[in-house]
């Protein structure tokens, strides 16, 4: 993992044509902070949950206005266990920071589940790699870029 995630990010968009908006920012830490500083409501937050799900890990992209609901989770995905990821084992798979975690997936070699209602949202915005680096773009662009599996995963 020579490059940034944010790097990873902006490649990825670029190289798929996509227009997108990066802001630097004072670092922020949770999702509250993130939507003041990027002056966007909350429900626009596309955040980034990276889980052990059995035995493989996953990244749940849900909503920064809602909760993840577990117990959803393992029924749609037919799952006997899942757990967040601790901080090491994020560090491990991601490079990156908790709350840092940009909603691709694929640039980590995770497999991506969003929930369906942040397609609710005609943009997202999340921090890209870096607690004082955000990215805003349309909820459609991203859809079709990372091409996560859909479902409800949020209370």
């Amino acid at each position: 993992m020579n490059e940034s995630a944010f790097e990873r990010v902006e490649s990825l968009l670029k190289r798929h044509g996509v227009q997108f908006n990066v802001l630097r920012h004072a670092p922020v830490f949770t999702s509250e902070e993130a939507a003041a500083v990027r002056g966007v409501p909350l429900a626009t937050g596309a955040k980034a949950l990276i889980c052990k799900a059995d035995s493989r890990f996953v990244m749940l992209v849900i909503p920064a206005d809602r909760k993840l609901d577990s117990k959803q989770v393992r029924q749609a995905l037919a799952l006997r266990a899942l757990r967040f990821a601790s901080a090491d084992e994020l560090r491990q798979l991601t490079g990156v920071a908790p709350g840092a975690v940009p909603p691709f997936g694929s640039a980590f070699g995770l497999t991506t589940y969003c929930d369906a209602r942040l397609a609710d949202e005609e943009r997202i915005n999340f921090n890209a790699g870096d607690n004082a680096i955000s990215v805003s773009m349309r909820s459609e662009d991203y859809l079709s870029v990372e091409r996560p599996t859909i479902g409800c995963f949020t209370a």
